[in-house]
């Protein structure tokens, strides 16, 4: 066979191929060229969710007759001055987009360059580039794609139903809006305006948070933690979400490099470590990210569609993250997200609205709580706290009052046996004893392991463990890493490891399938974290089982103590599954259901 060089037009049609997947893609790379161009205003028009028209207008430097006709020209940019792919500061850098959309579609691009009073327009058909011509236009630039992958037409079966396409543009711009809050964007679907976000004033943390706000919406922006760190030049900022603010899907995860939306698996990784055993299992955090670092620290020339980075030195950024959340996550340990007030209140209001009134029961007075046989095992720890926070009992029509000085105030009564009623200063708070009491147990737990060490157990017979090349000399790499969490490996010939100690919480573990689960994570993310996650786990199983079960009646001394130990408990606002351990509501919430106000 002989060798040729491919045509223009089917090479700009591969170029396409790894740029230009969707609608969103176009739309993704037409708005960065605006950012890139200075532009304060970027308004997306589509139709049919974008496979039959995108155009992108905006405000920015625009162009002459002469950048007009190399912008369309393949590996033409205005964007390395310096010709040093080292230091990247624009979106758009390769001078790929636009012949590579145009090689797929009908495109116009008219633009008219700032302080100048003459507008020029290009017409490009599926890759052949017609000829400059006079248009008006108001300064900036208007880009026209009709008829998205006409030229390609085998790459339209792989699109998504139109609504599916239509969330993937809305996405890609909600990204974009989120890591520039002074730039205006808005979406038309039909000529509908479908979604608008206006630049917001002020200074520049404040606009980002009222930004993330307008786009993540009221719950985020009322249940998020700001966190603000730096370590040897890099710095993070952002908002993390509550561990119980949490989604079943990673999308609501936004990551952040140089105002650059990414998915990168390192900072995914981090997140998913931070969060660790405060959200349930296959649930995900929500947080908006911004890593902010030298040019030279990060590569974002790795993929075509630059949406993954490489760091130079992924250790430092991924420890950033981690102890940056865990010390946020630490500081509102105590508190659960007010989506959870919410959500008890419309319950309320639901049962008010939807259901007559139901017909007056008798009511049955109970013996006291205080005067209840207290549960064996529990009631010690309420000895330190003597019978300061019984029920106050009315004596002589003369009220005694509460304490109600604590943030999870004093006790009043137990629910079915399951749940405790307290009064707060301005509330009251509702706790479900079991959770509460898991986590108690769960974070004693943990402390006695950090404590002591990890502690190992040694195999009668050591375990010999094949596997690939590649696998061995992850695992060996992590050999210390591993040794701290107690297990003890050693290279055994060949591709083979073989398994000394484990740690003694995992001694009815399928010790194969663990080192297999751990150099596949290695592989993935770089670190072994299943190893603790599984150490967590068995902690988690022990307490759970340990803990006070619902079902059982407190007396008021134990419903007190453990409220008070959740008080100087880190995380105790979640059960080490996730759950919510307590809900609150204020005074004014519940004069609002009786109408009081």
């Amino acid at each position: 066979m002989t060798i040729r060089l491919l045509p223009s037009h089917l090479v700009n049609q591969i170029a396409a191929g790894e740029v230009i997947e969707r609608p969103a893609a176009v739309v993704k790379e037409l708005v960065e060229n605006a950012l890139d161009a200075g532009a304060t205003r970027v308004d997306v028009t589509t139709r049919e969710s974008g496979i039959s028209a995108i155009i992108v207008q905006d405000n920015g430097a625009g162009m002459s007759a002469q950048d007009i006709q190399l912008a369309v020209e393949r590996h033409a940019t205005s964007k390395l001055p310096e010709d040093n792919l080292e230091f990247i500061s624009s979106f758009g850098f390769r001078g790929e987009a636009l012949p590579s959309i145009a090689s797929v579609s009908r495109m116009r691009v008219s633009s008219r360059k700032r302080g100048s009073s003459d507008a020029w327009e290009l017409t490009i058909d599926g890759g052949a580039v017609g000829e400059v011509k006079p248009t008006s236009l108001s300064e900036g630039t208007r880009i026209e794609v009709q008829d998205l992958f006409y030229a390609t037409p085998a790459r339209l079966k792989f699109l998504k139903s139109l609504p599916t396409e239509y969330g993937h543009v809305l996405e890609t711009l909600e990204r974009l809006a989120m890591a520039w809050p002074a730039v205006s964007f808005s979406l038309s679907e039909e000529g509908r305006k479908a979604w608008r976000s206006e630049a917001v004033p002020g200074l520049f943390p404040e606009q980002r948070k009222a930004r993330l706000g307008a786009v993540l919406g009221a719950d985020f922006a009322n249940n998020a933690v700001s966190v603000d760190a730096a370590r040897s030049g890099v710095a993070l900022s952002g908002w993390i979400g509550l561990p119980t603010l949490n989604r079943a899907f990673a999308r609501d995860q936004y990551l952040f490099v140089n105002n650059r939306p990414v998915r990168d698996r390192v900072l995914l990784g981090a997140v998913k470590a931070a969060y660790g055993d405060l959200i349930p299992h296959g649930r995900h955090a929500v947080v908006a990210l911004f890593l902010d670092m030298p040019m030279a620290e990060v590569d974002v020339n790795v993929h075509p569609a630059k949406l993954e980075v490489r760091f130079r030195d992924g250790a430092l950024i991924r420890g950033l993250i981690i102890s940056t959340l865990r010390q946020a996550l630490h500081a509102e340990a105590k508190v659960t997200s007010n989506t959870l007030s919410d959500a008890a209140l419309h319950s309320f209001q639901n049962v008010f609205q939807n259901k007559a009134a139901a017909p007056a029961t008798a009511y049955q007075w109970q013996q006291p709580l205080e005067q209840q046989r207290s549960m064996s095992g529990f009631s010690d720890i309420a000895q330190p706290f003597g019978r300061d926070f019984t029920v106050p009992v009315q004596q002589d029509n003369i009220p005694v009052p509460v304490q109600t000085d604590y943030p999870l105030g004093a006790a009043l009564a137990q629910i079915h046996e399951t749940y405790i009623v307290a009064q707060t200063a301005d509330g009251l708070v509702l706790v479900d004893q079991h959770a509460a009491h898991e986590r108690l147990v769960y974070e004693q737990m943990k402390a006695s392991l950090a404590a002591g060490g990890v502690k190992r157990q040694g195999m009668l017979i050591p375990e010999v463990i094949e596997l690939s090349d590649a696998d061995a000399a992850r695992i060996l790499e992590k050999q210390q890493e591993l040794a701290e969490l107690g297990l003890i490996i050693e290279a055994f010939g060949g591709s083979a490891i073989v398994v000394r100690e484990i740690p003694a919480l995992l001694n009815k573990t399928n010790i194969q399938k663990l080192i297999q689960d751990l150099a596949a994570e290695i592989a993935e993310w770089g670190h072994a974290i299943s190893l603790k996650e599984k150490m967590e786990e068995v902690c988690s199983t022990m307490a759970c089982h340990g803990s006070v079960r619902a079902g059982r009646a407190l007396s008021c001394e134990e419903m007190n103590a453990l409220l008070r130990q959740m008080e100087a408990t880190p995380h105790s606002g979640q059960c080490n599954h996730g759950r919510p351990t307590y809900i609150e509501l204020k005074f004014n919430d519940v004069e609002k259901l009786f109408q009081r106000r």
